[in-house]
């Protein structure tokens, strides 16, 4: 189904889920996180070389079978895929620094420093510095902002509704409320099922 028409830049923690949720209701099939932990044949090894040599990746083969993709690993390679896919839009999700903890866990050690936040998962050291984990937040985003075309990206802040959203993409807004998904007790649940 590749190649990509929807790219999310926003890192996780930033209403990731609720837009991987919206965009499957607004017709697209989306790559996020969570379809690695539920789906052990999705291609992720593609993913841990694509931190080592991006250059050489076939970005069709993680995404086979996708036109949308959001969340970490799709987040650190937004650049190599606006390259690869140049009709694809950018999406930016975006919430305070602060609201965006990310729990000092070794669930997230043995799997997510393969593809988040520049390995500093793996960092235990790093992992309590929360000042650092904000830095790399904002860093990112500021980043995102200035790589990105204006006609190719929508910034959104956590809450809004289907309105921009799908103005941007062209799409007629759905009867159903805009999902809110991912509490941060609902995170912890569901990962926690993948890595104990």
């Amino acid at each position: 189904m590749a190649p990509l028409q929807v790219i999310g830049a926003g890192f996780g923690r930033t209403g990731t889920d609720s837009l991987h949720e919206a965009l499957n209701i607004l017709g697209y099939n989306t790559h996020h996180m969570s379809c690695i932990f539920k789906n052990e044949n999705l291609d992720f090894e593609t993913f841990k070389e694509a931190h080592r040599n991006p250059e050489a990746i076939d970005w069709d083969k993680p995404y086979d079978g996708f036109d949308a993709a959001v969340d970490w690993p799709t987040c650190n390679f937004y650049k190599e895929l606006m390259v690869k896919y140049p009709d694809a839009k950018v999406l930016l999700t975006v919430r305070t620094p602060e609201s965006c903890k990310i729990r000092k866990n070794k669930r997230y050690t043995t799997y997510g420093h393969q593809s988040c936040l520049d390995g500093v998962f793996s960092d235990e050291e790093k992992m309590k510095d929360e000042k650092a984990i904000q830095k790399l937040f904002i860093d990112h985003i500021e980043e995102v902002k200035r790589h990105v075309p204006s006609d190719r990206l929508l910034v959104m802040e956590l809450g809004e509704g289907w309105d921009r959203l799908c103005q941007f993409l062209g799409k007629e807004v759905p009867k159903v409320p805009y999902p809110h998904n991912n509490a941060a007790a609902f995170f912890q649940d569901r990962i926690s099922k993948y890595f104990d």
